[in-house]
């Protein structure tokens, strides 16, 4: 399976990260932000940095979203997984169009509010994993997987 894992640098990463024993035994690419912590953290796995900052900048959204295109038609991703923030709506919004699956794991401290990201890509998650059940009453459709950190 090719696995697409589009995340923000920094606690968003470290989420994505702690799941090393799921995503290592695909194939894989990474879309996150052009940081030192990214860099060095991804050193040996395919990269592609996403343009930032992401937060409240329209310019960079529009980029991101042709920057999502560019990527899903390049990599054929069977899955995108994110664990947030804003750099996931791009690609989950155009996962569908490229024949691929979309899961959004709600980062550990939403413990009863939803993230914005969240909110946003939840109509586009084929699987909505949260870590505290408490989020279930926000997310229906949201699988508790617990704490993975």
């Amino acid at each position: 399976m090719r696995v697409l894992i589009v995340c923000s640098s920094g606690g968003h990463l470290t989420q994505a990260l702690a799941l090393r024993d799921w995503w290592a035994q695909h194939e894989r690419s990474w879309v996150t932000l052009p940081t030192e912590d990214a860099r060095s953290r991804l050193v040996g796995e395919h990269v592609v940095e996403a343009h930032y900052p992401t937060v409240r900048n329209l310019p960079n959204l529009l980029r991101n979203f042709r920057l999502a295109r560019r990527v899903l038609r390049e990599v054929r991703p069977d899955l995108v997984f994110s664990t947030g923030a804003a750099i996931a709506l791009p690609f989950f919004t155009q996962a569908h169009h490229y024949g691929a699956r979309t899961a959004f794991l709600e980062p550990v401290d939403r413990i009863t509010t939803p993230s914005l990201s969240g909110r946003l890509v939840y109509p586009f998650s084929d699987a909505f994993l949260v870590q505290w059940a408490s989020l279930q009453s926000v997310y229906p459709e949201a699988r508790d997987i617990g704490v993975v950190l």
